[in-house]
């Protein structure tokens, strides 16, 4: 661990999920002190087992969206920036529990509230690319067109809208990110989890890659650690307030390509190929996504290190070993 002569302390709500739990190792790896809030919903204590006994290290279990729980949070430290990370997460997961979902605008409307009324430390808050559902235009701006499509969209960009409003009305800092399809280890692989999770489980038991449609749909890539530095330097530095921000690659890929990449790094070329399936009723089919990423590059003065074989090379070795 490094020594940090401006120690602070930050809050991390969702924190023991796959994002949440990097951003709180990053964070005390640097110095910081971290108070990290998690329901346990989706996150789980295995993600936090590195630094669990740490001394700049606080797990508080609890609801972001009671008041109560997360008051007591904020009455007893003194937050010098807070990373609103607690969501319902996963498509499967949060179409079918739509009314799960929208309770998370209570949790983001409580940070923002007693963000104001103690401290006023900066906000950052995790939205995603899922607020531009099907594209209108590509690359996708921050600046241009949205279009969400499913429940966690719509109250991802309440988020963003409710940020912006306190930055503007009471000059609370904050700045909203939108992640594009961020991956790495400890990212879940189950059937409510997340593709790249999805197929490295497959592969690793042998099976053929489950693909939707045609596979010639697109996404963007974010390596876990290369996001999470994207996030700290959104909260360090001053310019990022009252800013959205895209967080990704800026390379598309289509999930056939991802599929195959997988299978060959596994050591299975030739011996299974990526298998078409029909489109599940529950998925909302988005054909393309990928963000326009000057603003990140300007602002954060940050592009991406890890280049998509690294990436899927340390997650393969995470499922096999982890």
């Amino acid at each position: 661990m490094q020594k940090n002569k401006n120690k602070k302390t930050f809050l991390v709500t969702g924190g023991a999920g796959f994002i949440g739990s990097h951003l709180c190792e990053k964070l005390i790896k640097i110095g910081h002190k971290v108070v990290c809030f998690d329901n346990l919903s989706t996150g789980t204590l295995k993600n936090i087992l590195t630094i669990k006994k740490n001394p700049n290290f606080v797990f508080i279990k609890g609801d972001i969206n009671q008041i109560k729980d997360i008051s007591l949070i904020f009455r007893k430290y003194k937050f010098n920036g807070v990373f609103h990370y607690a969501a319902t997460v996963g498509v499967k997961r949060t179409l079918e529990n739509p009314l799960m979902v929208l309770k998370d605008a209570e949790g983001i409307k409580n940070i923002l509230e007693l963000s104001l009324k103690y401290g006023r430390p900066k906000v950052v808050f995790a939205s995603s690319s899922e607020v531009y559902g099907e594209s209108r235009e590509l690359p996708e701006k921050e600046e241009g067109a949205i279009n969400p499509q499913i429940p966690y969209a719509a109250v991802k960009l309440i988020g963003e809208k409710f940020l912006e409003a306190y930055y503007y009305k009471h000059n609370l800092k904050t700045c909203s990110l939108r992640f594009f399809n961020v991956y790495g280890p400890r990212q879940d692989g189950s059937d409510y989890g997340f593709v790249v999770g999805i197929f490295i489980r497959q592969v690793l038991s042998g099976q053929s890659p489950t693909v939707f449609g045609d596979g010639r749909q697109t996404r963007d890539f974010t390596f876990i650690d290369d996001n999470v530095e994207a996030s700290w330097r959104a909260m360090k530095l001053e310019k990022t307030s009252g800013q959205i921000i895209n967080i990704g690659s800026g390379r598309p890929l289509t999930i056939f390509d991802l599929a195959t990449e997988i299978i060959n790094l596994v050591g299975l070329e030739g011996k299974i190929k990526p298998r078409l399936v029909k489109n599940r009723k529950i998925d909302i089919d988005v054909r393309h996504r990928f963000p326009e990423v000057g603003k990140m590059i300007k602002l954060l003065n940050f592009y991406p290190k890890v280049s998509l074989e690294e990436g899927l090379k340390k997650m393969i070795d995470w499922y096999k070993n982890g």
